[in-house]
């Protein structure tokens, strides 16, 4: 049976000034607008709730799995992913023993999206190298597959992680756990992803709906060479995204919002850029990546996303830079009650007609 296409949304967990008054909520604030965003979208039948990791004053989230737990408790059937995981400076047992518990208090709903994280500030924090970035995201990836394989987890250890020789790890999920690899459109990393045959997150920034082309052919490539099924492949793409009412407003509710979290939010403290209002709507104009528009706009470019390559899942980042918590509500409702079914259906009914 195919898998049904699903459509989700996530949080950075950024704190940004108000594009107004130029106050900056407190992260309490941000973390209960957080959990209510996150039961609506449960309540209107969206799939998936991504939060994101960082360890930065101007984010109130350094702990997904914690944040995830939280919302699992509030919530019955959608799934809770890290978005992402920075790996590369965790411990890959922890983060399994985080998931797994994660998996049990929410019935089997978790998920890790695992990165090499493009914000890199958990790296000297947690006491690693960037010069080491590529290298620390392989071998714990490779560690993290070796727990979630079997327990007794056997990994025979590298430069940054020790040897695991039958060591029991604890709790175990209740089925097997999803590991998704987080892509930014590296080619490599889509290469490498696809020979481990593990799902593809790619995440969109700013650019065109088909800057994943080139990738996504790498991926699937790579996967049928090292021998793994590419039609069981799975692919999400994440974007930034509102739904309004109408095109235009959806456009003006957003764009104050995001130009202020592309300034103060955006990678390395002091690093962000303005961003133009006619470049933003160029990217939310057909050819453009980002999912802002009416239902029928925000449809139709799912549509557009699906059809390019193949993907199952779209997430779209709401509210980010301190979008109006109503407002962003409102657009979760949309998403899900007049975006979602249509697009759900349309893909069945193209599928069917496929087959």
């Amino acid at each position: 049976m195919a898998q049904q296409f699903e459509i989700g949304i996530m949080t950075l967990g950024e704190i940004t000034p108000d594009p107004v008054t130029g106050r900056s909520p407190s992260a309490q604030t941000r973390m209960r607008e957080t959990l209510e965003a996150a039961t609506l979208a449960d309540q209107v039948g969206l799939d998936v709730f991504g939060v994101g990791e960082h360890h930065r004053s101007d984010f109130f989230v350094s702990a997904p799995p914690v944040v995830l737990s939280a919302i699992a408790t509030r919530t019955e059937r959608i799934r809770l992913a890290s978005a992402v995981t920075v790996l590369s400076s965790d411990d890959p047992i922890r983060v399994f023993q985080d998931f797994a518990t994660l998996d049990l208090i929410s019935g089997g709903r978790a998920e890790i999206i695992a990165g090499r994280g493009s914000y890199t500030e958990s790296f000297p924090l947690f006491g690693y190298d960037l010069a080491d970035y590529s290298d620390l995201f392989r071998e714990k990836l490779d560690a993290l597959l070796a727990i979630r394989a079997g327990n007794p987890a056997r990994w025979p250890g590298g430069r940054f992680t020790h040897a695991l020789t039958g060591l029991d790890i604890a709790p175990r999920p209740l089925g097997e756990l999803p590991v998704w690899v987080g892509v930014g459109g590296t080619p490599a990393s889509a290469v490498r992803t696809g020979t481990l045959g593990l799902p593809l997150a790619l995440a969109l920034l700013l650019g065109p709906v088909d800057s994943f082309v080139r990738p996504v052919e790498l991926y699937r490539q790579a996967a049928a060479d090292a021998g793994h099924d590419v039609d069981a492949l799975r692919i999400s793409v994440s974007t930034g995204g509102f739904v309004g009412a109408t095109s235009q407003g959806a456009r003006d509710t957003m764009y104050p919002a995001f130009r202020v979290g592309m300034m103060e939010n955006n990678h390395q403290r002091g690093a962000g850029f303005a961003l133009p209002r006619p470049a933003f709507d160029a990217q939310t104009a057909p050819a453009g990546g980002m999912l802002v528009g009416s239902p029928q706009e925000v449809i139709d470019k799912i549509m557009r996303f699906h059809l390019t390559y193949g993907l199952d899942r779209v997430v779209l980042q709401m509210g980010f830079g301190g979008v109006p918590h109503a407002e962003h509500l409102a657009a979760i409702e949309r998403l899900g009650t007049e975006v979602a079914p249509v697009v759900r259906r349309e893909v069945e009914r193209r599928a069917g007609a496929a087959a």
